[in-house]
């Protein structure tokens, strides 16, 4: 058995139900590594270039000088050249999509005059300096480069800055280049892992600081993300990636195992989750992943995934469907049912929905448009994709004439009396001495 079939109605699998619904952050909370990380951000603080050499060399196996930390245009360009045309048109596809999506969530500074002279409004502004963190590794994450700073970029960040750990020979993988000369990064560092996100943070003698840093990472760079945090801004602490498939009947089988097996390549811990009303159609989706698993090249790592985080629930029917969703708040949700838009209005917490049989998660992964940034961990409850509007600020904008002041000054005095805070109802007094009541008193006193 490569998956656990569970049947939500009987009380021995409901007790399995809750404890997998269960999600621990037990590595967040590990002090060993959270004092490794301590110690390099400390350092790297400190020394800047140094210690970020130091520890590229003893972590990345490969020796640099300071000059060499930025990639040059000289070598942006080779790697232009090295991918194949074909490859490059699916990224320019895929960057259009997500321009496009992403302008649509621009927002407009607005000011609105009210009674008595009085004017309030927002203005909202870019941020000027945004850290992307790219992790290397077996699978270069390139849709992650454009899922990241094409928002930024359309957002109007003043300086987009990208950090990516280089391999043993210095390089950093032609096609995460290559993505980020498509979505316009502006600078690009050799750097890897909580030494990177420490440099972004505090910046060195060579990498600037910048007010944000987004992208996903190992443990060490989601605990000093974490610990930067209010330093700069983060993303989000991004866990283990995840899908929930919903399922009846008419589903495809095939295609709902494709999808479970597509999540659980990620990573061991990924967790990939039938949920159907067909005991039948979980049979026959077992037997899929048993059948598809065998000619993936990273089938080890989807057995260990669906095996100890993965599970075909059978539910009663599609609203203890919607209600374990709810509780789950997946990262990703797909909707493979007869009436998937009439499901929708069902569903509260998702990071992002994918509606009907055709629509798999690797289209929004890659291509579709919105950001595949989300919220891990069931923290879609509070939590939305990244867009637009984690890569701008706003300032509250107040403007009150005389009358105004003197319209509503004796109810500012008396609520900054109430918290006992008379420098704040003096700072009126002084602008607006004959209120109302104060008039009143004075003529009482003549």
């Amino acid at each position: 058995m490569v998956m656990q079939i569970l049947k939500s109605f009987e009380p021995a699998d409901r007790k399995v139900v809750e404890e997998l619904l269960k999600r621990s952050a037990s590595l967040l909370q590990d002090k060993e590594i959270g004092q490794r990380v301590d110690d390099i951000l400390r350092r790297v603080r400190k020394e800047g270039d140094q210690a970020l050499l130091e520890y590229t060399e003893r972590f990345d196996q490969v020796k640099l000088s300071a000059g060499q930390l930025k990639v040059s245009e000289e070598e942006i360009e080779r790697a232009l050249e090295e991918v194949e045309e074909a490859n490059l048109q699916a990224l320019k596809v895929a960057a259009d999509n997500i321009t496009r999506f992403h302008t649509r969530q621009l927002r407009n500074s607005h000011f609105s005059p009210e009674e008595e002279g009085i004017i309030l409004g927002q203005i909202y502004r870019p941020l000027e300096q945004v850290g992307i963190y790219i992790p290397g590794g077996t699978a270069p994450l390139v849709s992650t480069v454009l899922m990241t700073a094409l928002p930024a970029r359309v957002a109007g960040v003043g300086k987009i800055i990208m950090a990516s750990p280089p391999n043993k020979e210095g390089k950093i993988n032609p096609y995460i280049l290559a993505a980020a000369r498509l979505s316009q990064v502006d600078e690009i560092y050799r750097a890897g892992g909580a030494q990177a996100i420490a440099g972004l943070a505090y910046g060195t003698e060579t990498i600037p600081r910048v007010n944000k840093i987004i992208g996903p990472g190992n443990i060490y760079v989601a605990l000093a993300k974490i610990k930067v945090y209010g330093q700069v801004d983060i993303d989000m602490v991004a866990g283990p990636s995840e899908v929930v498939v919903v399922a009846d009947e008419q589903a495809n089988p095939a295609f709902a195992a494709a999808d479970l097996l597509s999540q659980a390549e990620h990573d061991p811990l990924s967790r990939s989750i039938l949920i159907t009303t067909s005991l039948e159609l979980a049979q026959q989706v077992e037997q899929e992943i048993k059948n598809q698993i065998e000619t993936l090249p990273r089938a080890d790592i989807c057995r260990t995934s669906l095996a100890q985080h993965g599970a075909i629930i059978v539910v009663k029917d599609l609203n203890e469907a919607c209600e374990l969703v709810n509780r789950i708040a997946p990262e990703h949700l797909e909707l493979q049912v007869a009436h998937p838009w009439e499901l929708l209005g069902r569903i509260k917490n998702a990071g992002a929905i994918f509606l009907g049989n055709e629509t798999g998660e690797s289209v929004g992964d890659y291509i579709a448009g919105p950001s595949h940034v989300l919220p891990t961990s069931g923290t879609a409850r509070f939590a939305s994709p990244l867009g637009v509007d984690d890569f701008i600020k706003r300032s509250s904008l107040i403007a009150y004439t005389r009358p105004a002041l003197a319209k509503y000054g004796q109810d500012i005095i008396r609520l900054a009396e109430i918290e006992g805070l008379s420098a704040h109802a003096r700072a009126i007094e002084v602008r607006c001495p004959f209120t109302a009541e104060k008039a009143e008193a004075l003529k009482s006193r003549r």
